[in-house]
C-alpha cells in the first residue's frame, strides 16, 4: 500500500499544480493570451489536434531518426577507439569539437550546405545526441577488469573475441546510461534546429507551430504544442527506463522505481 501511494505521489502532485493553475487563472482573471487556463490548453489540443499531430510526427521521426544514428554511429567509433589509441587520439578531439559547438551557432551554416531541411534537421539534432553514447560506451569499454583483460591476452583473443566476449557486456550498462541522456537531448535538437530553421509549412514539426501561434499571439496554441513536447519527451525516458529494466534488471542492480 504505502509503494502505491509513492508511485502516486507524482501523479497527485502534478494534479494539484494543475488545479492551481487553473484556479490562479480563474480568479484573477488573467487573459487567456497571456496565461491560458489548463482546461484550455486542452480544447485547443483538442481541436487543432489534426495539424498538431502531423506535426507532433514528424519532429518525432526527427528524434528517433537522429537518436538511432547517434546510437549506431556512437557505438562503432566507441568500438574503433576502444581497439586502437591511435585512432582516439586523432579523432576525439574532433567529436568534442562537435559536443562543445552551440547548435544555435553551427545550424545556419548546416542549413546552407545541406539542401534538404529535413536532412538539416536530421543532423542537427544527431550532433546533439551523438556524444553521450560516443562517450559513456567509450568509458564502459575501458572500464572492462584488468585481470579478465590479462586473461584474454593469455589465451591470445583476437581483438574483435576481447570486444565481443569482454568490453562490450561490461559497457551495455554505460551505454545505456549514454542513451538516456541522448534520448531526451535528441529532441531538444530536433527543436532548436527547427527553431533556427525558421521552416514553415506542411512538413515541419511542432516548434513551427510554436513559432507561428507565437507570431499570431495564440498562446492557448503555443501551449498545446509544448504539452505535445513534454509529453514525447517523457514518453522517450519511460521507453528507455523499461528498455534499461529490460537488458540489465537479472544481472546489474537496476532500481524498480525508476
Amino acid at each position: 500500500m504505502k509503494r502505491r501511494l509513492q508511485r502516486a505521489l507524482p501523479l497527485v502532485t502534478l494534479l494539484a499544480l494543475l488545479l492551481a493553475w487553473e484556479a490562479l487563472v480563474r480568479m484573477a482573471r488573467i487573459p487567456h493570451y497571456t496565461l491560458p487556463a489548463p482546461s484550455l490548453v486542452l480544447r485547443t489540443l483538442a481541436a487543432d489536434g489534426g495539424s498538431l499531430a502531423a506535426s507532433w510526427w514528424f519532429t518525432l521521426e526527427i528524434t528517433l531518426g537522429a537518436l538511432a544514428l547517434a546510437c549506431a554511429g556512437g557505438v562503432l567509433i566507441a568500438g574503433v577507439f576502444a581497439l586502437s589509441r591511435g585512432v582516439e587520439r586523432a579523432l576525439l578531439p574532433l567529436a568534442v569539437v562537435l559536443q562543445v559547438t552551440p547548435v544555435v551557432a553551427i545550424a545556419p551554416l548546416i542549413l546552407i550546405y545541406v539542401e534538404s531541411t529535413t536532412a538539416a534537421l536530421l543532423l542537427c539534432a544527431w550532433i546533439v545526441a551523438f556524444f553521450p553514447i560516443l562517450s559513456n560506451t567509450l568509458a564502459g569499454l575501458r572500464a572492462a577488469d584488468p585481470q579478465l583483460r590479462e586473461l584474454f591476452r593469455l589465451y591470445r583473443a583476437t581483438p574483435w573475441q576481447r570486444l565481443r566476449l569482454l568490453l562490450a557486456p561490461g559497457a551495455l550498462p554505460y551505454f545505456i546510461a549514454g542513451l538516456k541522456v541522448s534520448g531526451g537531448l535528441s529532441l531538444i535538437g530536433a527543436v532548436t534546429a527547427e527553431m533556427v530553421a525558421g521552416a514553415a509549412g506542411r512538413e515541419t514539426g511542432l516548434a513551427s507551430r510554436i513559432l507561428e501561434a507565437s507570431f499570431r499571439t495564440e498562446t492557448p496554441r503555443m501551449f498545446a504544442a509544448l504539452l505535445l513536447l513534454v509529453l514525447t519527451g517523457v514518453l522517450i525516458h519511460g521507453s528507455l527506463g523499461a528498455l534499461e529494466r529490460a537488458l540489465l534488471g537479472r544481472w546489474h542492480a537496476v532500481d524498480p522505481k525508476d
